[in-house]
């Protein structure tokens, strides 16, 4: 086999490490807070970084407005099945070893996670921005939206938003898929 071929599946495979690793994490620190609050955010669902910090985290936003972290998300239905099906598409193409395969699918993989951070970047205003009328606290003008990227001063709290090992290891995935194309490129 040749070694395009075989740095190609490999890449596509390495995708499905989403379903075992987090793929983001937004932290928040603050003083009164001696340990940061955090959620890791996994293509099936949103967990505590620490015990207990979704929670902690629901009671704070509560007094600003916000809602609840959602437990259920159409995404976590439909991330893992574009997953699936990228990942075995990606095995095919490795097993084919067109270069023009490798790098379409390379490219139709950025395009996705385009899409999916665009569709982050949604909900995180949304769950900034949609504040409760009742909310016990209320600054006029005042949004909570934790930053795409980065960090952000959010009143006391320090919020920052990263990539995890699950985004690494989808990002070596594709890398990989245009390091079988120039490979490729120099077989034949």
């Amino acid at each position: 086999m040749k070694k395009s071929k075989l740095v190609m599946i490999v890449g596509a495979l390495l995708t499905l490490a989403l379903f075992v690793f987090p793929l983001w994490n937004i932290t928040l620190e603050a003083p009164q807070y001696p340990e940061p609050l955090g959620m890791d955010i996994w293509i099936t669902k949103i967990t505590d970084h620490n015990p207990h910090d979704i929670k902690n985290i629901n009671l704070m936003n509560h007094y600003i407005g916000m809602r609840d972290v959602p437990t259920d998300l159409p995404e976590f239905k439909i991330f893992p099945i574009v997953i699936l099906v990228m990942a075995f598409l990606g095995v095919i193409v490795g097993l084919i070893g067109n270069k023009k395969l490798y790098l379409s699918w390379g490219i139709l993989m950025i395009l996705l996670g385009l899409a999916g951070m665009y569709d982050f970047y949604l909900w995180l205003y949304d769950y900034g921005h949609n504040l409760s009328p009742h909310a016990a606290i209320k600054i006029p003008g005042q949004g909570y939206m934790p930053p795409l990227l980065g960090s952000k001063s959010i009143l006391n709290f320090n919020a920052i938003s990263l990539p995890m090992t699950g985004a690494y290891f989808l990002f070596a995935g594709i890398g990989m898929s245009f390091l079988s194309y120039f490979m490729a490129k120099k077989e034949l």
